[in-house]
């Protein structure tokens, strides 16, 4: 009985270690546009017409994901700014409501798909990424602080 048990463990560790293996060969280095593009398969999005319509409704909130010296060249009405490298630690103290309909942006879409999925993953139910970022906003001339 010992010994089939002892068979059992060692086939076990060996399937295990080829699983695990087989595994690592499947994965990728992935470049950061990879990752965006695996982010917004996961993550919503709103068009710059929808996110500003719902500015002027008001009840949602931008966020800035940019670092605070893009911020201060310019920024959404109201935003708040935490840059994507403070994000998770900062979030629930800039926006402790888990439910509160958020739209975040940075520049272009990359840094705010990354975000965006990232703190969908602490909870946060209502959030989506605006398509184009800051850059769409500035170009489509709406108002800007």
């Amino acid at each position: 009985m010992k010994r089939k048990n002892l068979i059992l463990i060692i086939v076990l560790m060996i399937s295990a270690t080829f699983a695990f293996n087989a595994s690592l060969a499947l994965a990728k280095d992935m470049t950061a546009k990879d990752l965006v593009a695996e982010a917004k398969k996961n993550v919503a999005s709103i068009s710059v017409t929808d996110a500003k319509a719902l500015l002027d409704k008001g009840g949602v909130t931008f966020l800035d994901c940019r670092e605070p010296k893009e911020y201060k060249s310019g920024h959404i009405p109201g935003a708040v700014n935490v840059p994507r490298g403070l994000l998770e630690f900062q979030i629930d103290k800039k926006i402790p409501d888990k439910n509160a309909q958020i739209i975040m942006y940075c520049k272009s879409g990359g840094r705010g798909c990354l975000a965006c999925e990232s703190i969908g993953k602490m909870g946060y139910k209502s959030v989506k990424n605006m398509d184009g970022g800051w850059k769409a906003w500035a170009k489509a001339g709406y108002p800007v602080e």
